[in-house]
């Protein structure tokens, strides 16, 4: 029993305590990577990127700077099917970098 309670205290140290910690998850440059290959058909992926679609998608960095856009609301929005949006099925590791890499355009 003892060594039970002393693994859950261990465990319980090493977990993210915020959202905030949350999104430190991931690679920011793996996720701009996969952005570029997946994303850009329809979204500015990049601060002062020109739009070369007409499709409304928002821009990343408008994502970024919107207050209620955090990684919970992105990871939901990532693994939720939307009509406008491919049925993208993106692995776990792919979403934390896509995560990580939208959220360090932040202004």
């Amino acid at each position: 029993m003892r060594s039970l309670a002393s693994t859950l205290l261990l465990s319980l140290t090493f977990m993210p305590t915020s959202i905030g910690a949350e999104e430190l998850l991931g690679d920011p440059t793996a996720g701009r990577r996969l952005a570029e290959n997946v994303c850009s058909a329809c979204h500015v992926i990049a601060p002062g990127q020109a739009s070369t679609t007409d499709v409304d998608a928002p821009a990343f960095a408008d994502l970024a700077s919107e207050p209620r856009v955090t990684a919970l609301s992105l990871r939901v929005f990532l693994q939720t099917p939307h009509e406008r949006m491919p049925d993208l099925r993106l692995g776990p590791e792919e979403t934390d970098n896509v995560i990580a890499y939208i959220l360090s355009l932040e202004q």
